[in-house]
């Protein structure tokens, strides 16, 4: 009989000591800056033969090209009024391109609108092919709002109203300013400004680092309460950036809220690995991550329940964690919180477009010959998700408009101080995660044996960002269905991480919560949604008062540990 083990094992991985030698790819790999011209060249091969399959869609497409040009030269031929009504199209509300005076006034009017009206041809012929895997359209439409972002008439200074009336006011000086700045950040790399200064401005609740191994700090946080709650709350926080986004400013920190409602916080500041680390995976990020913290919080505190929070990644890595845990008759976990943290990942964004098969193998030998990933490289991806906003509205601003960067605010700052991920740890992570799913299939191994989430009885409370583009909040979602809990889900307005960082106080902020118990029949997202109601405010005090039904009468504080050094630690000062 065939050995289902062997299909999909996490044991089995690939050792960075033994994995395969491939020099030439390598350096190819390396060139391309892991893109894969492969699955690029599969990925317009496939769009073509469909494309060329499709008659109906190409006389769609001229019956549709045809009127809209014919409106566009009649509006052109009217002197590009300034009338929503007169014009062939408007830009997106999230498009904010062409939203300057000198965007209605022609030429420039003009080019606004033709640009505008390639684009959305240029949609139809990505996503409309019949027969195309909806992953390959996906793919190829990004691809191509990628060209046309970067062609698009904002980003030329004859073509830019800005730039050229910017260009005339100052005699030229912008444009000199931006070549000079464009050829420093070229030699050496950009330089945001910024005040914030880890550990006087942001990162500054006080705490001891009271354990160290070669992959953590733990911190434990100075209580502020008279009484706290007898159960301490684990925070697992992701390692692709800096542990203290919870811990920013003392106004918007995670961590000061969760001290000043009575709780004792532990967190986890990961280690920036280098090459010489490339060999830990997932299971050394388990065993010296949450696994270490737990023991070293039940030694210390004595306390028989410990509440647990995981961020992003480190939700992922919790989730794994707690299923272990269950199995293994591990009660120690008095609940899990998941902040914008996948566990089901057949649905994970646009993320999934950078990910498959032949991508996945170029990326490993770069990581190979690096021995880790670096932060360029994984920040490259992010921005190109949001390119109009985060690439090519800022090479406007500074290389063409010459104008100097606003100093960074405590997020923008964090944004910026970024880290690396080991080469095999990644690969893992990737494989197990985003390719094969194995988490929520019931595949994955940890200590050689599989895992399920299944095992997991403990309340849940999870938080979902409604733009999130990193983990989709209908992906976050999905821990409803893995589950044996009472999942209670907050969702909240804003990004990956502003959505998390939503103190009380902070302007324009809403959210949704509904509980879904066990016994409970199944929502589907558009069904939660009616029955969750919007509230205005921040979820934290939501989240605080669902910490507290969790937990037990609130008594004497812990002692704090024994002190390594102060917050925040060492680790978080790795370059």
């Amino acid at each position: 009989m065939k050995d289902f083990k062997s299909e999909r094992s996490s044991t089995d991985d690939t050792q960075p000591s033994d994995y395969p030698q491939r020099p030439l790819r390598k350096k190819l790999a390396t060139v391309s800056f892991g893109g894969s011209p492969a699955s690029m060249q599969a990925m317009w091969s496939d769009w073509a033969v469909h494309f060329a399959m499709a008659p109906d869609l190409q006389l769609d497409m001229v019956k549709s090209a045809s009127e809209s040009w014919l409106q566009w030269a009649r509006y052109v031929s009217m002197g590009c009024p300034d009338d929503p009504d007169l014009k062939p199209t408007e830009p997106a509300k999230t498009d904010r391109r062409f939203r300057s005076d000198g965007w209605r006034q022609p030429p420039f009017a003009a080019m606004a609108q033709g640009f505008l009206l390639f684009e959305d041809l240029a949609d139809q012929a990505t996503r409309n092919v019949p027969g195309l895997e909806p992953s390959k359209k996906d793919s190829v439409a990004f691809v191509t709002r990628q060209i046309l972002d970067a062609m698009a008439p904002s980003n030329f200074p004859v073509t830019n109203p800005d730039v050229l009336a910017r260009t005339l006011a100052t005699g030229g000086a912008n444009i000199h300013h931006g070549l000079e700045r464009a050829f420093r950040d070229i030699k050496d790399g950009p330089h945001p400004a910024g005040n914030s200064q880890v550990g006087k401005t942001v990162a500054t609740t006080p705490g001891k680092v009271v354990y160290r191994n070669h992959l953590i700090e733990l911190i434990q946080y100075e209580p502020t309460t008279d009484t706290v709650h007898p159960e301490p709350v684990l925070i697992v926080p992701a390692w692709i950036m800096k542990y203290y986004i919870l811990d920013l400013s003392p106004e918007n920190s995670l961590v000061r809220y969760l001290t000043a409602q009575g709780f004792t916080v532990f967190m986890i500041s990961w280690r920036n690995p280098t090459a010489e680390d490339a060999h830990y995976g997932m299971q050394d990020y388990l065993d010296l991550g949450p696994r270490a913290a737990l023991d070293v919080i039940e030694g210390q505190t004595g306390a028989k329940k410990i509440h647990s929070a995981g961020y992003c990644l480190g939700g992922t890595l919790l989730s794994i964690a707690a299923a272990a845990m269950a199995r293994d008759g591990d009660d120690r976990l008095a609940s899990m919180t998941l902040f914008a943290a996948q566990t089901d990942f057949s649905e994970p964004g646009e993320l999934s477009l950078f990910i498959n098969e032949s991508q996945v193998s170029f990326l490993e030998d770069v990581m190979h010959e690096q021995g880790y990933l670096d932060a360029s490289q994984m920040m490259s991806a992010f921005q190109m998700l949001r390119s109009n906003d985060l690439i090519w509205s800022q090479m406007v601003r500074k290389y063409l408009l010459g104008e100097d960067d606003a100093p960074m605010n405590d997020l923008m700052a964090w944004n910026a101080d970024t880290t690396r991920m080991p080469a095999r740890m990644h690969s893992e992570y990737l494989r197990h995660m985003f390719l094969n799913n194995d988490l929520a299939a019931g595949r994955y191994h940890v200590d050689g044996h599989h895992v399920s989430l299944r095992d997991i009885r403990l309340p849940v409370f999870a938080v979902g960002t409604e733009t999130d583009h990193i983990a989709p909040c209908t992906s976050v979602f999905k821990i409803h269905a893995l589950g044996h809990a009472d999942v209670t889900f907050a969702l909240t307005n804003g990004g990956h991480n502003a959505g998390v960082l939503s103190e009380p106080g902070h302007k324009h902020r809403h959210y949704r919560i509904h509980t879904v118990r066990d016994k409970d029949k199944a929502l589907s997202p558009e069904d939660w949604m009616e029955m969750a109601h919007v509230q205005d405010g921040s979820w934290w005090p939501a989240w605080a008062s669902w910490l507290a039904d969790n937990s037990g009468a609130k008594g004497k504080p812990p002692k704090m540990g024994k002190a390594l050094a102060d917050a925040p630690g060492t680790y978080v000062f790795q370059e």
